[in-house]
């Protein structure tokens, strides 16, 4: 099970992916879509390729720190969002924005802050997700071009 609370569960799913990936072995679905997100991120690779290090690493943002899993899971959502079309608009809004930043990685950086904001602030809130929020925070990326 990938979508679980284990955070060493879930981190272990992404190094075997990539274990599987340097030893030319099959891959499932899943495993294609996380491979494709490591192999944009080589400055995550050799923490992948040391698991013990992996799974008991702590990021702290105070002290500047990216949580690598987090970033990555970050790419994965924000490429499924977009893959279903929920929230609504979020599919045509990223073809209006992708015309004008035509490098997708560096788009859905830009988008990630968003769909950052809008996490923190629920969890903040103690509410649920603002969608309309969201959007129009991803529909203020147009007007920095």
């Amino acid at each position: 099970m990938l979508f679980g609370q284990d955070r060493d569960q879930l981190r272990g799913y992404y190094c075997k992916a990539w274990q599987a990936r340097c030893k030319g072995m099959p891959l499932d679905p899943l495993q294609a879509q996380i491979i494709n997100v490591i192999e944009q991120h080589p400055e995550y690779q050799p923490l992948l390729e040391n698991p013990e290090q992996a799974l008991g690493q702590d990021y702290l943002p105070e002290l500047g720190e990216t949580n690598p899993f987090l970033h990555m899971g970050m790419h994965l959502g924000l490429r499924e969002q977009i893959d279903t079309d929920r929230p609504a608009g979020i599919k045509s809004l990223y073809r209006q924005l992708l015309d004008q930043c035509p490098e997708a990685h560096e788009l859905e950086h830009k988008m990630m802050e968003c769909l950052a904001e809008m996490i923190w602030q629920a969890q903040k809130n103690g509410t649920a997700p603002d969608e309309a929020h969201y959007l129009d925070c991803l529909q203020s990326l147009q007007k920095e071009r």
